[in-house]
């Protein structure tokens, strides 16, 4: 189901949009096919949750300069799951900031090895998907486990099914949900996310619909832009509407 009207952030070509204060979402392709999210604390600590691919590097550099960062100065580095195209560019993170990473322990393994976790039957390109999927490998300094919060008031939920350790992030201060890819909101509409991308789609099915009965407005997404107001009734009737 589609939000309500002038509830969706804009879709554009800046390095950053803010979704709440001091919550910003950085796009890390064209038409935000890809996002990743900083959160910026009253003293400057800067927390960045996914970090693109292995090659969108500089957008992620020009997000945080857009909110007066830079990657140098990111004080830590959350995880949302081991996929290339979110976990892809975290080493280069690291290398600059020398920032810890926490990670569900269920996903550690694979970015510890620069790799993505199996896929489902669903698809015959499970073995493409693995060689393809590879990337630099993630220093994982801690894992966190569902329903733990971290510094700056993130708290991790675990909604597997994506990966094995996909989480989605709820920033308490603001009332902010990032999803994840647990779902999507592509073509003004809330979406389940890729099959053919997933680990198990019938657990992944059951992780969103958890997400509707978590206390938020504001929702992003790692693909597509947000909605800025009325996010959890969107999502609430989404999730409804498929029973």
């Amino acid at each position: 189901m589609a939000p309500r009207l002038g509830t969706v952030g804009p879709v554009g070509r800046e390095p950053a949009y803010e979704i709440a204060p001091g919550v910003w979402r950085i796009p890390v392709m064209t038409d935000d096919a890809i996002n990743a999210f900083a959160f910026v604390e009253d003293d400057g600590q800067v927390t960045l949750l996914d970090a693109g691919l292995p090659y969108t590097g500089r957008r992620v550099s020009a997000g945080l300069r857009h909110l007066g960062s830079d990657v140098s100065e990111v004080t830590r580095i959350l995880v949302t799951h081991a996929h290339n195209d979110h976990a892809g560019g975290i080493a280069r993170v690291v290398s600059a900031s020398g920032a810890p990473v926490l990670a569900h322990g269920s996903d550690a393994g694979y970015l510890q090895a620069g790799r993505v976790p199996p896929i489902g039957p669903q698809t015959r390109a499970r073995r493409a998907w693995e060689i393809l999927g590879r990337y630099r490998a993630v220093p994982v300094s801690a894992t966190v486990a569902d329903g733990e919060t971290v510094a700056g008031g993130l708290r991790a939920v675990h909604t597997p099914g994506h990966t094995p350790g996909h989480l989605s992030w709820l920033h308490e201060p603001t009332a902010t949900l990032i999803t994840g890819d647990a779902v999507h909101f592509y073509r003004g509409e809330v979406r389940i996310g890729m099959r053919l991308y997933c680990h198990d789609v019938a657990l992944n099915e059951r992780s969103a619909h958890r997400l509707g009965d978590l206390d938020y407005d504001a929702v992003g997404f790692t693909h597509g832009p947000e909605i800025r107001r009325g996010g959890r009734a969107a999502l609430r009737a989404f999730l409804a509407a498929r029973g």
